[in-house]
């Protein structure tokens, strides 16, 4: 699985914290016929699930802006060769590898993928 894959991943399969269901047991009522067309999955709150992974975490150091905070959070690697490869995947060609320039593109550029995908990302996160 590409880098970007294990990113989306680890982000669209995690929920933030909700309150959990009650436990009460409905009503039994006749079983509904299957739908025609399976319902379209709700858009996943980026912002909300990986501020509530960087709270489990103690922080999650700056991965609002830093990409490397980000993959760190997610366990995920985030050396030069995989910020590299990462660079690729998404066509981001901006600034020496490993510079303050690259990284940052890297950043928005996930940020704008994520959102191209469903995820529901401010734009305060994708500019």
């Amino acid at each position: 699985m590409s880098l970007f894959g294990k990113i989306m991943d680890k982000i669209f399969n995690r929920k933030p914290d909700a309150k959990p269901a009650p436990t009460q047991a409905a009503p039994q009522a006749a079983p509904a016929a299957p739908a025609a067309t399976p319902a379209a999955a709700a858009p996943v709150d980026v912002e909300a699930v990986l501020t509530a992974l960087a709270a489990q975490k103690g922080g999650g150091g700056n991965w609002r802006t830093s990409i490397v905070d980000l993959l760190k959070m997610l366990d995920l690697d985030s050396s030069l060769t995989a910020r590299t490869e990462l660079g690729q995947e998404l066509g981001v060609k901006a600034g020496a590898d490993g510079s303050a320039e690259q990284n940052i593109a890297l950043h928005k550029a996930v940020m704008r993928k994520l959102a191209e995908n469903g995820g529901q990302v401010p734009a305060s996160l994708r500019d």
